[in-house]
């Protein structure tokens, strides 16, 4: 397996075949994601620990919608049950990787909060009121602290991001897992900027119409990772195989330039029936 290095403009083609996925079965994506709202809601119901909880389970639960993207690549139905398929074969693997990373952002809370000092927990926790004076100097830690929470919170989040696919698709090690992850993110920097652009953007015109596009947008983000993962670790497009004989949904530009180069070999009747097949 080959880490690949895609253009900027892939960032928004995820999305784009992020979309073409959720509309295969677009009830089935609402089904799946409403029953991972539900999930999140329930566990922010528990007192302290319903956040680190969601959060310790949240890879697993990823890790299923992801089985979920490969079944329905193969031509399989997506079922709510798929949110929960990787519990059974790579739970520890995926806990690992939840804890990992909920660790690390407790320490990385912990220092902002130590940087920020004891008057900026009380303002922001307890709305503890502060005198003209020390305001300046308040906001200033607090500043500092927001800088170093974005800037080790990044890496971290990288490091998560592909880790629950190279586990169940690959049988990674978490450790390794997390360290292939944030390797691929930092090698495709640019296009994954750029799909963070414009995913935000989207985010904002989705919540406008009183968060209905969120139906949509949601389930599209969660197919665009999958897809993302296909491209930079498989080099691969998204291809149906009840539609194995069509043009596939994305083309990396190497498979572009191998197709014209290989209709440029060809003699002309060979091309111009190339072209009636196309």
């Amino acid at each position: 397996m080959e880490i690949r290095q895609v253009d900027a403009k892939q960032g928004l083609q995820w999305l784009l075949s992020g979309f073409y996925l959720f509309r295969r079965t677009p009830l089935g994506w609402v089904f799946i994601c409403g029953a991972l709202l539900l999930i999140a809601i329930s566990a922010a119901l528990i007192p302290f620990a319903g956040s680190f909880i969601f959060t310790l389970i949240y890879p697993a639960l990823l890790g299923g919608i992801m089985l979920g993207c490969r079944d329905l690549e193969e031509g399989k139905p997506l079922e709510i049950t798929h949110l929960f398929s990787a519990i059974e074969s790579h739970l520890a693997a995926l806990i690992t990787i939840g804890g990992i990373y909920l660790t690390g952002l407790i320490l990385v809370s912990g220092l902002a909060a130590v940087i920020g000092g004891p008057q900026m927990t009380d303002m922001l926790l307890y709305g503890k009121r502060v005198d003209e004076t020390e305001l300046m100097g308040v906001m200033s830690s607090m500043l500092t602290s927001l800088l170093i929470l974005l800037t080790l919170s990044i890496p971290l989040m990288m490091a998560s991001w592909f880790s629950p696919m190279l586990v169940v698709f690959h049988k990674m090690p978490p450790i390794m897992a997390m360290q292939q992850s944030l390797y691929a993110c930092l090698h495709n920097i640019i296009p994954l900027s750029v799909y963070m652009i414009v995913l935000t953007i989207l985010i904002f015109l989705a919540v406008l119409p009183y968060g209905a596009g969120l139906v949509i947008l949601f389930p599209t983000m969660y197919a665009s990772m999958y897809v993302c993962y296909k491209d930079i670790f498989l080099g691969e497009p998204i291809r149906f195989k009840d539609n194995a004989h069509s043009n596939p949904v994305q083309w990396n530009d190497s498979q572009k330039s191998s197709q014209e180069n290989t209709n440029t070999d060809k003699p002309d009747h060979e091309k111009s029936e190339s072209k009636k097949q196309e």
